[in-house]
């Protein structure tokens, strides 16, 4: 009974929770590497709609850094219910990935968010102000009702998770706000049914690399040394080794391969009969646990000291973020058993446990022994031109999350 009334509640605040997420769209959050200010505004306009909304009990954990124009990287955390050994975490992330070509978003402009057969466009309409805007009304229906928690629920909004998490989750974890005892979701990778929970993460190896040649008047190639070619060569011939070697599948994990793309390009030179002195490309790798990432490294270095005896350019492999798959949540962990029983009484289904490719806040939980689960209800549409978020997915998922705070 008491389930139906919350479900009724959380029902009955829809229209806030659009228009919630719609206001925290319109502004901004992108990271300094990215060329934004980071998510100072954004912090500011949460912690307003979060004392609007009736949850007041909010600390601030800032971590400085100097590249944006506030000097902090801020992270919020708001409380619900009395003060206990055990919290329940749910984790979501203030900043967002650029828009990427604005040409390509065809039904609004990246920060005018708008809707459209029941969904939300905009850019971090699901990754992540969906699950953040769940996450929010769920509690603000559980004080609305006067329904006390089990335990303490702590609601995180943490910075820089798109660009490592220095100054995010790694920042709280320094502070030492999570215990042993503590239940953790991290609501930002899912599927379109709400029926997969992720309790395993692949390796990630990002890297650069800076191939050096000569620079010279595209008219007379022969007195330089062509950086673009023999970087595109370079690249080809890794992605082709890489692929081969690191082949095998684990179907446990969605994809069930190693995943190797090469993505960034930097500029080289701003005209066009000039012949690159210089040339930069970025890959992501998304390793299955099953390899090392040191031997993944030690192929790239090998294969590029080979290209430098062949062709006489340097060629440097430049890491920019490594991580190790740590070891999973345990599938019978009470997290897991806990959101599963929820899901099935939202979604009238029964969640499977695996394992995803992406990199999440979950991982650093994990490595400190910490079960973390990682769950939402999303179409994938992440860093995608044209994201949205489901309306129906933002209020059932507000639902899984009351009733697990319940339990």
């Amino acid at each position: 009974m008491a389930s139906q009334e919350l479900f009724s509640e959380i029902d009955r605040q829809k229209n806030a929770m659009v228009q919630t997420l719609m206001d925290l769209i319109r502004i901004p959050a992108i990271a300094p590497e990215n060329g934004g200010e980071g998510e100072f505004k954004k912090a500011e306009k949460l912690i307003g709609t979060l004392k609007t909304l009736g949850l007041d009990e909010i600390k601030r954990y800032d971590a400085k850094d100097q590249r944006v124009p506030s000097g902090t990287r801020p992270n919020i955390v708001a409380y619900y219910g009395e003060e206990a050994d055990e919290k329940l975490w749910i984790v979501t992330h203030l900043d967002i990935v650029p828009p990427g070509e604005e040409s390509l978003w065809t039904l609004t402009k990246p920060f005018e968010p708008t809707i459209k057969d029941e969904r939300i466009y905009g850019r971090g309409s699901e990754d992540n102000m969906q699950s953040m805007i769940a996450s929010i009304f769920a509690v603000r229906a559980l004080k609305d009702l006067g329904i006390e928690p089990k335990r303490t629920v702590a609601l995180a909004f943490v910075a820089d998770e798109e660009q490592g998490s220095e100054f995010g989750i790694q920042h709280l974890i320094k502070e030492g706000l999570f215990k042993p005892k503590d239940l953790i979701i991290v609501p930002d990778s899912g599927n379109g049914d709400g029926g997969f929970i992720e309790i395993a993460e692949k390796s990630a190896l990002w890297f650069r690399l800076r191939t050096i040649g000569k620079q010279a008047h595209a008219s007379r190639p022969a007195t330089g040394l062509n950086a673009h070619r023999i970087g595109m060569q370079f690249a080809l011939e890794l992605d082709k080794l890489l692929h081969e070697k690191y082949s095998e599948k684990d179907e446990y994990f969605d994809p069930p391969e190693t995943t190797i793309e090469p993505t960034k390009k930097d500029a080289n030179v701003e005209a066009i009969n000039i012949v690159p002195g210089e040339d930069v490309i970025y890959f992501d790798l998304r390793i299955l646990p099953r390899y090392s990432v040191e031997e993944v490294i030690d192929d790239v270095n090998k294969l590029a000291r080979e290209y430098e005896s062949k062709t006489g350019a340097s060629i440097r492999f430049e890491p920019v973020q490594k991580t190790v798959a740590p070891k999973p949540t345990d599938a019978d962990a009470r997290i897991v058993k806990m959101l599963s029983e929820a899901i099935r009484n939202v979604r009238r289904i029964a969640p499977r446990v695996g394992g995803i490719g992406g990199g999440t806040c979950a991982a650093y939980f994990r490595r400190m022994g910490l079960p973390a689960v990682v769950w939402s209800t999303i179409d994938e549409v992440a860093h995608q031109p044209n994201e949205y978020a489901k309306i129906d997915n933002l209020v059932n998922d507000a639902k899984v999350y009351a009733l697990v705070a319940m339990m």
